[in-house]
């Protein structure tokens, strides 16, 4: 049996409020968007769902923040002007962009509290 990851399931309180989150975040709209849940296909062909937490069968039991929603960007440069595009737009900055073991990085949160990291690896 060949096992694929190719969603990614965030319990948000509003799944319109976090569309029109993500839809400016990603530059894109929903693929699908209903009261309950809206769906996103990333460039990479990840599908990130955005689920109402008052109706995820069985119920969570925890809220945003216990993860993280990575997104790799080419270079450093990129890294910057996300940040910078981001911040400018309001959206709230966890850690300001930084070098880390693994790279370069910054991390925003969503809505709900959902980290969202964006590194450019360093592979050298």
């Amino acid at each position: 049996m060949t096992i694929t990851s190719t969603y990614l399931l965030l319990y948000v309180d509003s799944p319109a409020t976090s569309a029109n989150f993500y839809s400016r975040l990603l530059d894109k709209p929903p693929v699908e968007l209903s009261p309950t849940f809206a769906l996103f296909i990333l460039d990479s062909g990840l599908k990130l769902g955005l689920w109402s937490r008052q109706d995820v069968e069985p119920a969570a039991q925890i809220t945003g923040g216990g993860g993280e929603l990575a997104l790799a960007v080419a270079d450093n440069q990129s890294v910057d002007r996300l940040h910078d595009q981001w911040a400018a737009s309001g959206i709230s900055i966890a850690q300001p962009p930084t070098t880390l073991d693994f790279g370069y990085t910054f991390v925003a949160l969503d809505p709900d509290g959902h980290r969202i990291r964006v590194l450019c690896l360093d592979l050298g």
